[in-house]
């Protein structure tokens, strides 16, 4: 490994980690400044921490390999992503703020559904903790497993090394500095991302020698294709990854957290700008970058690490550095927004609720602390299986998510008829049907379900019919309900 290399990785750890202090001794005396940074957050910094935290290792690995395997049919999924997010600021982010601050100021997802539905008996709590935590875990190993293919490809390291590398750091930041040290650190990420992004494709694409439809048509003319060999359905399915977004946690959590509901039209320009920059980046990585490779000769065993091929190939260490280092921003990012929404439910929607109820603000931030690190050594250990591809893992855990919580989400704030029996019929349904999609024993036409539709559009129609149906045909909700969400509109 090059010296500039190397300078230019330390300074970015330890600018990490003094973020990290820095929050430590700003927001995490109590569990709302630990957890949700005391919703305090200016437009910018929710903005880039909810895209880094997004757009995790898949930005600058999975879809730049799916992108050089495949090529042009790969894009649909960032198409489909581009359209779910903007949707997911008009929709969502808005109401959801106001309305966890009416609901007994919700500080997790959960605790919003328990309030939003006045479950006595914490049922959706349960429920909805268990599907973050089960997910969440798998969510979180596919960001370590990036983490070990990256300290394994680019500085001669065992891949279990850097398993543990890039989870300590992780886990350092966050252990210590909550939620605000997750926001800031993602928005330096989110900086370091959206630059990279733009550097790597515009060299790539300089230092082809012929015009990239030739290039691309001698690698594989079904490059050049809108429609893969999936057709029609399989572009529904590439698209559908926007239906995911209206239930991630660890996305709409920042939507909670800023200042206030008139700052969410800024936070949506910032937003939406920097995904489709990144977007547009990681697509044309993959597909300049299989141009490239063709042009040159260059042998590339793992179509996830081109990105990483092309930063150590083309640019001075002190830069391959810096473009590294996006790589572990877009890692840490997500890694470290997952670790904190599993450790919040831990925390809230189980020790708090089952154990310790009467528990002081210094004991369940300490409970908080420790769960950080119960789900990331959990993490590493599924991490372990090194042939995980990080996009097959994201995407399991993309929709299982969306499928639960999606459905839910949206109409809950929609929807003043939605009540407890419609929310939970929806989430289980939801969890379900993407579980028994991915892993049951179910085939067409000899393939697996999952290689014939993506599951997140078979589980967030059930979700959505189970809602709808069970809520009809069960008594409506108190008036106590209608009235609060009443007072959101009014809010609005």
């Amino acid at each position: 490994m090059e010296t500039g290399t190397l300078i230019s990785l330390a300074i970015y750890f330890i600018a990490m980690l003094g973020i990290g202090l820095y929050a430590y001794r700003k927001s995490t005396s109590d569990v709302s400044g630990y957890m949700l940074g005391g919703r305090s957050l200016p437009p910018s910094v929710a903005a880039l921490s909810a895209g880094a935290s997004d757009m995790s290792g898949w930005i600058l690995m999975g879809l730049p390999g799916a992108m050089f395997l495949t090529g042009f049919s790969s894009t649909w999924i960032a198409i489909g992503l581009i359209i779910g997010a903007w949707l997911n600021y008009l929709l969502v982010a808005p109401r959801l703020r106001v309305y966890t601050e009416h609901a007994n100021d919700a500080i997790t997802i959960p605790d919003y559904f328990a309030n939003r539905f006045e479950d006595r008996g914490n049922a959706l709590r349960i429920v909805s903790a268990l599907v973050i935590i089960v997910f969440f875990t798998l969510y979180t190993s596919s960001g370590v497993v990036a983490g070990g293919k990256l300290f394994e490809s680019s500085f001669g390291m065992s891949y279990e090394s850097g398993l543990y590398i890039t989870t300590g750091v992780v886990v350092l930041y966050t252990l210590f500095g909550g939620f605000l040290a997750v926001s800031l650190t993602d928005f330096v990420q989110g900086c370091i991302m959206f630059v990279a992004l733009i550097l790597v494709p515009l060299v790539t694409f300089s230092l082809l020698d012929n015009p990239l439809s030739v290039t691309l048509n001698e690698v594989n003319p079904t490059m050049l294709t809108w429609v893969g060999a999936g057709g029609v359905i399989g572009i529904i399915s590439a698209m559908s990854w926007g239906l995911g977004y209206f239930g991630q946690p660890h996305i709409i959590v920042r939507f909670m957290s800023v200042r206030s509901v008139k700052d969410m039209p800024t936070a949506r320009r910032i937003g939406m700008t920097w995904m489709i920059v990144a977007a547009l980046g990681a697509v044309f990585t993959g597909l300049f970058g299989a141009a490239y490779a063709h042009e040159k000769g260059i042998q590339v065993d793992d179509a996830e690490t081109i990105f990483l091929i092309l930063s150590q190939l083309l640019f001075h260490p002190l830069i391959a550095g810096f473009l590294l280092a996006a790589i572990l921003a877009a890692i840490m990012s997500t890694i470290s927004s997952q670790l904190l929404v599993s450790s919040s439910s831990l925390t809230e929607d189980f020790y708090k609720i089952f154990f310790r109820r009467d528990a002081s603000e210094t004991e369940l931030v300490l409970v908080g602390r420790l769960s950080v690190v119960a789900v990331a050594l959990f993490a590493i250990y599924l991490a372990y299986d090194r042939d995980s591809s990080i996009l097959s893992l994201v995407s399991n855990a993309w929709a299982g998510f969306g499928a639960a919580f999606g459905p839910l989400v949206l109409i809950s704030l929609f929807w003043s008829r939605m009540n407890f029996y419609g929310a939970l019929a929806g989430m289980v349904s939801g969890a379900i049907t993407v579980l028994v999609w991915i892993y049951g024993p179910f085939t067409m036409g000899g393939e697996p379900l999952s290689a014939v539709m993506y599951e997140i559009v078979p589980g967030f129609i059930v979700s959505t019919l189970a809602i709808v149906t069970v809520s009809l045909a069960t008594a409506e909700p108190h008036e106590r309900i209608t009235t609060l969400f009443k007072k959101v509109e009014e809010s609005l």
